[in-house]
């Protein structure tokens, strides 16, 4: 039987966002943000925020552009979810829900 936590024999560590999404939310809220802070943000390797960041390019979903010693990413807000059960909606109501703008969330 599951335990009141979720798992079976003991608490499990889950989330309802991939870290794919938790790096885009990291980028939205950061355009500028370098990978080893991205990755510290969502809790990853730098080299998994680094093939995280190569699949969303390579999708479509935030191009890359340098900037002098920087990167500095541009979202695709029309991008669609890759699940079929969410492939109707676009990614951009995930970034409008988590992403505030940081003048926004400091009125809040």
């Amino acid at each position: 039987m599951g335990t009141a936590a979720g798992g079976y024999g003991g608490a499990r560590n889950w989330t309802f966002l991939t870290n794919h999404g938790h790096v885009l939310l990291a980028i939205a809220r950061n355009p500028t943000a370098r990978l080893r802070d991205v990755a510290a943000e969502v809790g990853v390797t730098e080299r998994a925020a680094q093939a995280i960041v190569a699949d969303l390019e390579a999708e479509g979903y935030l191009h890359r552009t340098r900037v002098g010693r920087r990167n500095e990413y541009t979202l695709n807000p029309a991008g669609r979810f890759r699940h079929p059960a969410e492939a109707d909606r676009q990614v951009g109501d995930l970034l409008a829900l988590f992403a505030e703008a940081p003048d926004t969330a400091e009125r809040s």
